[in-house]
This record gives structure tokens, C-alpha cells and sequence, in this order.
């Protein structure tokens, strides 16, 4: 219910998404501070809590205003953590520059394009049906929280250069598709468990490479 002191609704189907947030403002934090390494995986975990906050919010019964709220703040969380946190981290890459910065200013415009879209199309759906949404317009913005860590993974043993070159196309190409009118389905339970299990992996991967000095 809504609280008497301060604005907003405070009860648990919100708490994995201010964590979230939490986890993304010190991702940032760290890329500001030359550690791609701690970034990347702040947005693993990031992502991870995402993908749980929506069924935990299902767990309760919550008012028309209470759902509004709850796909607001999602929305404008996802553009701190799979928006502004993964340009953060090109630029501790090495991504400098005007050209670099047109692409992250394009990425960063897509993917607030992308989740106001969501929005708007959310709340018509849901004033026509009360069906869970089965596909997705456009690539998740979420996506991030797997397809960055996966090009930091896999190329960062390869060098800086060839990190930052690997992860530059990626942004580029994860722009475009934001805004793509393509339709993808929507991750169910077990291709949501393959999801945390590729995230938990990656992150066995990066820990493992950061203790061999592979990743510096």
C-alpha cells in the first residue's frame, strides 16, 4: 500500500529492483574507476536479479497503480544498469573518443527508446488482456546483462585492444537490434534457468581468469 510518509510503494516485489539499481550505480562507480573487471560482473549480477524480479512481483496480489509503478521504476532501472553501466564500461575499456561517443550516446538512445516503447505497449496490452506477454518487440534491453559479459569473457584473454574492438561491435549491434521491429519470445521458466546457468558459468569463467592473471 501506499506509504503515508514518503511517495512511492514500498513492499517486497521491489526490492529486487532497487538492488539491482544498486548493483549497476556501483558498476558504474567501478568503471569510473579503471575496473572493468568488478563492472562486469556488477552487471551479471544485475542482470541476474532482473530476471527474478518480475516473478517475485507476480507473487503478490498488487493494485492497477501498484503494477504501473512496478513497470516505471523496472523501466527506468534497466536504463541505469543495461543502458548507461555497459557504456561506462566501454569507456574503462579504452572506447574513446568522438566516434565512441556517438556510439555510446546512439546505444544509450536506443535502449531509452526501447524501454518507453515497452512501456507504452505493456499498458495497452494489459488494459486488453490480463495473458502473460509471450513475445518481446525489439531485443530486450536486458540482453545486455548477458552479451557484454559474454564479449568480455571471451576476449579479454586476447588482449585490451581486441576486448574493446569485440565489445564496441557488439554495442553497435545491440543498438540496432533495440530498436528492430522484430519479434522474440519470451523466456520462459527453463530457458530462464539456462540463462542463470550461462550468467553463473560466465562468472565462474571471469573469476577463474582474474586468478590465473589472464584478465588483469
Amino acid at each position: 500500500m501506499k506509504n503515508k510518509i514518503l511517495i512511492g510503494f514500498y513492499n517486497y516485489t521491489v526490492i529486487a529492483t532497487y538492488a539491482a539499481l544498486i548493483f549497476g550505480i556501483f558498476g558504474i562507480y567501478s568503471a569510473i574507476k579503471g575496473d572493468p573487471f568488478i563492472a562486469i560482473v556488477l552487471l551479471l549480477l544485475a542482470g541476474s536479479l532482473d530476471m527474478f524480479d518480475g516473478r517475485i512481483a507476480k507473487t503478490r496480489k498488487r493494485t492497477a497503480d501498484e503494477k504501473h509503478f512496478g513497470i516505471q521504476i523496472d523501466s527506468l532501472c534497466d536504463l541505469v544498469n543495461f543502458g548507461v553501466l555497459p557504456t561506462a564500461i566501454g569507456w574503462s575499456l579504452g572506447l574513446e573518443g568522438f566516434g565512441f561517443t556517438t556510439l555510446f550516446a546512439l546505444y544509450i538512445l536506443t535502449a531509452q527508446i526501447r524501454l518507453a516503447y515497452f512501456n507504452v505497449d505493456e499498458f495497452n496490452r494489459q488494459n486488453r488482456t490480463t495473458e502473460g506477454r509471450k513475445y518481446y518487440t525489439g531485443l530486450p534491453v536486458t540482453s545486455s546483462a548477458l552479451l557484454f559479459p559474454f564479449v568480455y569473457t571471451f576476449s579479454a584473454p586476447f588482449g585490451a585492444e581486441a576486448t574493446a574492438i569485440s565489445y564496441g561491435i557488439m554495442m553497435f549491434f545491440c543498438a540496432v537490434f533495440f530498436v528492430l521491429n522484430i519479434r522474440i519470445p519470451k523466456p520462459q521458466k527453463k530457458m530462464i534457468c539456462v540463462f542463470a546457468v550461462i550468467g553463473l558459468a560466465m562468472l565462474a569463467c571471469l573469476i577463474c581468469f582474474k586468478l590465473n592473471g589472464t584478465i588483469s
